[in-house]
C-alpha cells in the first residue's frame, strides 16, 4: 500500500511538472501596426514566453529555407523573410504555434490539415502543416501557383521595393500600409542581403538606378553608348539611334533580344 501511494504521489508530480510548460501565446502578436516605422518594435514584444527570444533568433532559423525557395521560384528571400516575420508575428503569433502556418494563408481550395482562427471574420479556415517547412514551400507554391501575381515575376528578382508594393496591389494584404512594413522590416534587419547572396548581385533602388541612367545618357550622343532603364526594348533603343535591331546586336554580341535595367550597351560602330 505505501508503495503504491508513493508511485500515485510520483506520477501526480510529473504530470503537473508536464502541464506547467504548455506554451501561451501572447495576444500582442495580433496587434495592429500603425506606424511602418514601429514594426520591429511593436513585433519583438510578443516575445516574453515563445521559442525565438528575438527577431534575429527568428531570421536565423529560416532565412536559409527563405533562400533555397528563392533559388527554386524566384521569389526573394527578402520578401519571404519580411512577410513571414510580419504575419506570424516572428513565429509567436497564435495561428504559427498552432498550425505552423507563417504567412496566415486561408484554406481557399487547400485539400490538407486545417484549423479555424479568427483573422478578419471569426471562425476562418486556416491552412495547417506538420513543419514550418512546409508553410515556406506552400508560400511559394500559392504565389506562383495564381495568376494575379505573375506581373511580379517580371520584375528583377531581388527589387524587393516592388514586390513589396506588388503584393499590395495584387490583394495579398488589405492594409494599405503593408509594402511600406515590409521594407520597414528589410531595411531594419537587412533581409535584401539574403537576395544578394543568392543573386551574387548588389541591390540598387529602381530611382538610383535611373537617375544613374540618365547621367550616363546625357553623353551619349558623344559616348555612343546607352545604359538601359525600365521600360527600354532593342526596338526603341534602335530607334532613338536611328540604327536597326540587327546593328545593335552585332555591336554587343547579342544573340537574342534579352536586356537588362543597368546594362550598358553600344550604339555606334565604333
Amino acid at each position: 500500500m505505501l508503495l503504491a501511494v508513493f508511485l500515485a504521489s510520483c506520477g501526480g508530480a510529473k504530470r503537473a511538472k508536464k502541464k506547467g510548460v504548455v506554451f501561451r501565446p501572447s495576444n500582442s502578436t495580433r496587434e495592429k501596426l500603425e506606424d511602418p516605422a514601429d514594426v520591429p518594435e511593436q513585433t519583438e514584444k510578443a516575445f516574453e514566453a515563445a521559442p525565438y527570444t528575438t527577431v534575429e533568433g527568428y531570421i536565423n532559423a529560416y532565412a536559409e529555407i527563405a533562400k533555397e525557395e528563392m533559388r527554386k521560384f524566384k521569389i526573394p528571400a527578402s520578401i519571404t523573410m519580411a512577410q513571414a516575420i510580419l504575419e506570424s508575428g516572428a513565429g509567436h503569433g497564435e495561428l504559427t504555434t498552432k498550425a505552423n502556418n507563417h504567412f496566415g494563408i486561408k484554406c481557399h481550395d487547400w485539400q490538407g490539415d486545417s484549423v479555424t482562427h479568427d483573422d478578419d471574420e471569426k471562425g476562418e479556415c486556416f491552412r495547417k502543416y506538420v513543419h514550418p517547412k512546409e508553410s515556406f514551400e506552400d508560400h511559394s507554391t500559392f504565389l506562383t501557383g495564381r495568376s494575379r501575381y505573375a506581373f511580379l515575376f517580371d520584375l528583377e528578382t531581388n527589387d524587393y521595393v516592388g514586390w513589396a508594393k506588388g503584393l499590395r496591389q495584387a490583394g495579398y494584404a488589405t492594409d494599405r500600409k503593408y509594402p511600406e512594413k515590409l521594407i520597414a522590416l528589410i531595411e531594419r534587419y537587412e533581409l535584401y542581403k539574403f537576395d544578394e547572396e543568392v543573386t551574387g548581385r548588389e541591390y540598387v533602388k529602381p530611382e538610383v538606378m535611373e537617375a544613374l541612367a540618365a547621367y550616363d545618357n546625357a553623353g551619349s550622343a558623344s559616348q555612343k553608348k546607352y545604359t538601359v532603364v525600365k521600360g527600354d526594348t532593342l526596338y526603341s533603343i534602335s530607334r532613338k539611334y536611328n540604327i536597326t535591331v540587327d546593328e545593335l546586336k552585332k555591336y554587343n554580341n547579342l544573340s537574342g533580344n534579352t536586356i537588362e535595367i543597368g546594362q550598358v550597351l553600344k550604339v555606334s560602330k565604333k
